[in-house]
């Protein structure tokens, strides 16, 4: 049987120049090669890994959603002593020392009502959640900790494709974790994955329990938090994605401030060019997007932009396509100017549009269920309740009669419990008699939609 066996000429020639000495019986790497010192990771991770911590999380499990209502509870006189589960989720970095700001993924984090934190020396503390934007899938909790130690934060917009990074985690909940690899491609969007997207991909290995990990680069400065991987396969493919540092940090501000980030709207619609529409428009510059529609009395309009023109950057950077618009404005607050670079014509133009409050979602109500026509819904927003609310109803309206009103809100349909208008789509049959669970004030009661 034939083997290959590739060796190296460094280690040979170390082993015959007697620089392998024995240790304990065997025999120890050598320190030096050729007189060279051979590259380590360690100083380096030494200083790095004691900003990367544990974050586990306890929640309230009941295993009927009815049981979230404390009225239905009273009713049935079920007992009010809900299961405890408590998972070892994922990882976090300390990003602020002195008033123990760590940043995380919000899905590690979501709908927990208590956040555990454990630090490299063993450590643990029970976490404040400052606050959490879930379209970013980024969170940021506080712990009152003396010695913590915080990495630095690397501009991620000097990052290139082939620069070594450095994955730190909790995998499995098996301890601090390192792995090595390259910046594999930047600006990764389109993916589905968040509500905004502007990944870094890499093949450092990113398994369980990474998620809010620290993605590093070889100066041990925070380039990314490590967030997703894919696998078709259900495993590791090398094929991961960290949120640039710029990102976090720009998400971060606003969560420490407000507890949310108050994103703006530009009110325009755009789609990428293709190779069609760069011929029909007679264009010479292939990157950019296309302005499809503007919004009526939007910031757009205000600014003066026209269905036709073509976007070519915001704010100094360069746009490739569309979805780089909206993350570019999705990091932006209510008032702030977004300088905008355009093509119309033959012409460039520069604008300037200041940034104004997100549109509220709104859905009539017929779109879900038949009797539920006459109802404008929406998610309820900075409520205490999370829910549907019942925004208009038309007082001649099956609706009505059953006893809905304006300002109710809906949290449970089918006995499942809805905290926005997706969960309310996903648990109804338009075909099917309805069942709701109403809070109004401080009162809730069920009504059956047949």
């Amino acid at each position: 049987m034939k083997y290959r066996l590739i060796v190296n000429a460094g280690l040979i020639l170390a082993v015959i120049s007697g620089l392998l000495t024995p240790a304990y019986g065997r025999s120890a790497l050598p320190a030096f090669v050729n007189g060279q010192k051979l590259p380590s990771l360690a100083p380096m991770l030494e200083h790095s890994m004691p900003a990367v911590v544990n974050i586990s999380t306890t929640k309230a499990v009941r295993g009927n959603p009815m049981m979230n209502d404390p009225f239905f509870r009273y009713f049935f006189q079920l007992p009010n002593r809900p299961r405890q589960q408590r998972n070892s989720l994922g990882s976090g970095v300390i990003i602020d020392a002195e008033n123990g700001f760590i940043v995380t993924n919000n899905h590690v984090i979501d709908k927990a009502d208590k956040i555990m934190v454990t630090l490299r020396d063993g450590r643990q503390f029970q976490a404040k959640l400052l606050g959490t934007d879930a379209e970013a899938d980024v969170a940021v909790v506080q712990i009152q900790a003396e010695n913590l130690s915080a990495l630095k934060i690397a501009d991620s917009n000097y990052l290139k494709v082939g620069d070594f990074v450095v994955a730190i985690g909790n995998p499995f909940g098996l301890g601090q974790t390192v792995t090595s690899g390259i910046v594999s491609a930047l600006g990764r969007s389109g993916l589905g994955i968040e509500g905004y997207e502007d990944f870094i991909q890499t093949d450092a290995s990113i398994n369980p329990g990474n998620s809010g990990g620290a993605l590093v680069n070889l100066n041990g400065e925070l380039i990314g938090m490590n967030t997703a991987i894919l696998a078709p396969s259900g495993g590791n493919v090398g094929i991961g994605f960290a949120i640039p540092s710029n990102m976090v940090m720009t998400l971060v501000d606003s969560l420490v401030k407000h507890g949310e980030v108050r994103r703006g709207r530009l009110g325009v619609t755009t789609q990428d060019l293709t190779a069609e529409l760069v011929k029909a428009f007679g264009l010479t510059n292939k990157h950019g997007a296309i302005v499809s529609r503007v919004e009526a009395e939007s910031a757009a309009a205000r600014a003066g932009l026209e269905p036709g023109d073509i976007i070519v950057a915001v704010n100094g950077r360069t746009i490739k396509n569309s979805a780089q618009i909206r993350n570019i404005i999705g990091l932006m607050e209510i008032g702030d100017t977004a300088d905008i670079e355009i093509i119309r014509g033959n012409e460039e133009k520069r604008l300037q549009a200041v940034v104004g409050k997100p549109k509220k979602q709104l859905l009539a109500g017929e779109k879900l269920h038949y009797r539920l026509a006459g109802t404008v819904l929406s998610n309820t927003q900075k409520r205490q309740v999370e829910g549907v609310l019942i925004e208009k109803i038309h007082t001649g309206s099956y609706a009505w009669k059953v006893g809905l009103r304006p300002g109710d809100i809906i949290v449970s349909a089918n006995r499942y419990r809805v905290r926005n208008l997706a969960d309310l789509k996903q648990v109804v049959n338009p075909q099917a008699p309805l069942l709701i669970n109403i809070q109004r004030g401080g009162e809730a009661f069920f009504l059956v939609m047949q």
